[in-house]
């Protein structure tokens, strides 16, 4: 992944933007947890500040993301964030608020890096051998499809377009992204487009094949996404870094999501080249907000990327302690939250992994 050398002071100052729904719920288990590390560590100390951002600050102030928010994501030396969004507040354009996707363009977040590990074999419907499934997805964040999502439309028109956007630039960073992180790994990057039927995707696929002769240790190959779907369900064994689009990538996180839990296990962060957020890959599901349910896995594994990120031996070190301490809770069937079949509740999941930490 990408990593941050550039910090060489012991305290850590974090932006906390829990946000809407379940957001809170597993932005404090996170912290539950972070504080957990924070008492097993060497000189390292975190300072959290918690800031306003969301559908319901838009209900309260008119803004979803106010500015001081986002001068305060930019000064702290990592973002964590739960879910933004709530279904029944929208911009009269009729499209959801998504001041999470407004910070990966404003802080330049050009890479969105989701891991995607197995953990018990019960968490599948495909039902591998736990640690089979095992890559990491890298997606495009700040243009692709999504490059017009702010355009004006009239309801009334007889039709509305919508533009693709690949540059060179962003097309080059995203894939030696992918290429830097591959080689921590297995040495395999598989590039995910629609070369066959869209020009901006030739034309990606053209800058990954140039990016990759910087990387001649590392494998490569190319996928429709079509196909790409198609394999992630029959053999997700076989991949190990994936890079495409922002569309693709947003809904292929979510469908390799599904291979090992749901959205509830799926963590993220959101990397430029000087600031980063981290955050679960699901949404606000309000329908369950308060009431501790949502699984805070997805979210305590973020902090987990967000230690890593910070890259002070002792944060990495941290990031290791959660990662143990996932893996052997999960290791046991009967530790589950109600989405991956169990009973376990929010707190009681942030609290066990605490416990596990220290």
């Amino acid at each position: 992944m990408l990593y941050n050398s550039a910090f060489m002071t012991t305290k850590f100052n974090v932006v906390l933007l829990p946000g809407d729904g379940i957001g809170p719920d597993v932005t404090y288990e996170a912290v539950r947890v972070l504080e957990a590390v924070e008492a097993k560590l060497e000189g390292v100390e975190f300072a959290f500040v918690e800031k306003p951002c969301g559908a319901n600050e838009y209900l309260r102030n008119g803004d979803p993301l106010p500015a001081a928010t986002v001068d305060a994501c930019r000064a702290a030396h990592a973002t964590l964030l739960g879910a933004m969004g709530l279904p029944g507040v929208r911009w009269p354009s009729g499209t959801e608020m998504t001041p999470q996707i407004d910070i990966r363009e404003t802080l330049d977040l050009y890479a969105g890096m989701r891991p995607i590990k197995l953990y018990n074999q019960a968490h599948s419907p495909l039902k591998p051998r736990p640690g089979s499934i095992d890559f990491v997805l890298y997606r495009e964040n700040c243009e692709g499809l999504f490059f017009g999502r702010k355009g004006a439309f009239d309801p009334q028109a007889p039709e509305v377009r919508d533009i693709m956007c690949i540059s060179r630039r962003g097309a080059e960073r995203i894939c030696r992204a992918a290429f830097h992180h591959a080689m921590h790994r297995r040495k395999q990057v598989t590039l995910v487009d629609k070369a066959n039927v869209l020009p901006s995707m030739a034309y990606f696929r053209g800058i990954f094949h140039e990016v990759a002769k910087e990387f001649p240790e590392v494998k490569t190959d190319a996928v429709y996404v079509d196909a790409a779907s198609l394999y992630l369900v029959q053999r997700p064994e076989s991949f190990d870094v994936l890079v495409t689009e922002n569309m693709f990538g947003d809904i292929l996180s979510d469908l390799a999501a599904g291979l090992v839990g749901g959205m509830g296990m799926a963590p993220s962060a959101d990397i430029g080249d000087q600031h980063a957020v981290f955050q679960p890959s699901h949404g606000t599901a309000p329908d369950i907000a308060g009431k501790s349910i949502a699984n805070p896995i997805a979210t305590i594994l973020s902090a987990a990327l967000m230690l890593e990120w910070l890259g002070h031996p002792e944060t990495i070190r941290g990031a290791r302690l959660i990662e143990a301490a996932v893996a052997g809770l999960c290791n046991d069937a009967s530790f589950a939250t109600r989405d991956l079949g169990g009973s376990v509740s929010t707190t009681e999941c942030g609290a066990a992994i605490a416990a596990a930490v220290k």
